[in-house]
């Protein structure tokens, strides 16, 4: 988009921030944000006080959006920790409701993958229990998590949500002018 996508405003928050808002309003109290390009920028300007999110750096980030995940389940993967709950920033748009819908879904089932979903098509966030996470640190970087989401998917783990920001994902100026008219 040429511009840096987690600090376009959105409302009163930045793509970013609406996103964090967004987890710590669903009850999501430990929120792991993965930053590489002008990190430094983003961490100096995080809008939020009292909603703290830990920012972990990705040096490898110009390798892709796989490498930000794997960082992420580096941050993640502690004793105690059954899952990971995986959004990216150009999702900033899904709702509370949906965020909880997937921890519940999770918490009733423990599928491998639980995912907001409608009619064929899916959303984000994506909860990866951490019975996957070695499969995903092992997967092929060109391919990413695609392939580790799609063989672990389930009916038991797809959530049906009514959520248009779970499935709206903002990569062009027009999809953005579009998201934050209706916003």
């Amino acid at each position: 988009m040429g511009r840096l996508k987690a600090m376009l405003p959105l409302g009163a928050d930045t793509f970013l921030s609406r996103i964090v808002r967004t987890f710590h309003d669903a009850g999501v109290s430990n929120v792991i944000v993965v930053v590489g390009h002008r990190a430094d920028e983003i961490v100096a300007t995080w809008p939020l006080a009292g909603v703290s999110p830990r920012f972990v750096m990705n040096a490898n980030f110009e390798s892709g959006q796989f490498s930000s995940l794997l960082k992420g389940l580096d941050a993640t993967d502690a004793a105690g920790i059954s899952g990971a709950l995986v959004t990216l920033v150009d999702v900033p748009l899904v709702t509370a409701a949906t965020v909880r819908a997937v921890v519940d879904r999770y918490q009733a089932t423990h599928a491998p993958i639980v995912r907001p979903t409608r009619g064929a098509e899916h959303g984000h966030p994506v909860l990866i229990d951490r019975s996957l996470f070695d499969a995903l640190r092992r997967a092929d970087p060109r391919v990413g998590a695609k392939a580790i989401v799609r063989a672990h998917a389930s009916p038991e783990g797809d959530v049906d949500v009514n959520d248009d920001g779970a499935f709206l994902d903002i990569d062009t100026m027009e999809q953005y002018q579009r998201a934050i008219a209706g916003a």
